[in-house]
């Protein structure tokens, strides 16, 4: 394995604390102004999201109405009653995005469908990178202020959802995640640059409980002027 992702899985617990755990559970708080360009802007309601470790599922909980959740799978989504009552359903959901812009309206299922896919990237990082199916090399390490974050491209083998094909991480002194850079293909691909940071310690896994995440220039460079998405956690559990 790389050497720098080997580094940076053992700073976020380490691989044999990962492989004993199968679920994680969070309080999330989301925001940001890419849910407004797409006509569902976001309450600060907090919502309960699980997803599973070693395969790509995760669902929400409230969604829409108290007693709706969503189930998300790479090749389906879902929103449904608590008691199982599906309301609405897409199969193979990747296709719907097919000639999106930025400004083309989402639906609900649209929305369950990124919320899924993006809360379990973030959720399994860094250590997704080290499933069967992914590629990653060392890239230039991004300066930023006194530090210099290096850096991996992870490509993303296909039965995996997630923002884009190619994604880059960029991680601090300490080999923790620091950026996470990717284009938005379900939103007409803008570039987009994260930031993470408020570490907290849940269950033997250390992660980010804030991120942050703006569009970037031509030079890789934040615009730090629009929060696209804002992702707040808490309540973090791994089992």
């Amino acid at each position: 394995m790389n050497d720098l992702l080997t580094k940076a899985i053992e700073a976020h617990g380490g691989i044999e604390r990962w492989q004993v755990l199968t679920q994680a559970q969070a309080t999330l708080v989301s925001g940001g102004d890419l849910f407004a360009i797409k006509g569902l802007p976001q309450d600060a309601t907090p919502r309960t999201m699980t997803v599973r470790l070693h395969q790509e599922h995760a669902s929400v909980h409230p969604f829409g109405a108290p007693d709706q959740k969503t189930d998300f799978t790479p090749g389906r989504v879902s929103i449904k009653k608590l008691d199982g009552q599906v309301v609405a359903e897409r199969k193979d959901p990747r296709t719907s995005f097919t000639g999106h812009t930025l400004k083309t309206p989402w639906d609900a299922l649209d929305r369950a469908y990124f919320n899924g896919y993006a809360l379990w990237t973030y959720l399994t990082t860094p250590f997704l990178l080290a499933m069967p199916g992914f590629t990653v090399t060392d890239i230039e390490p991004w300066r930023e202020r006194d530090e210099v974050w290096p850096g991996l491209r992870a490509t993303f083998p296909p039965q995996i959802a997630s923002h884009s094909t190619q994604q880059d991480f960029y991680f601090g002194p300490d080999r923790l995640l620091r950026r996470h850079d990717y284009h938005v293909d379900v939103a007409g691909g803008f570039a987009a640059a994260q930031y993470v940071y408020d570490y907290a310690e849940a269950d033997g896994i250390v992660l980010p409980t804030k991120r942050r995440a703006y569009r970037r220039d031509t030079l890789g460079r934040p615009r730090m002027d629009q929060v696209m998405v804002s992702i707040d956690l808490s309540d973090i559990h791994f089992t």
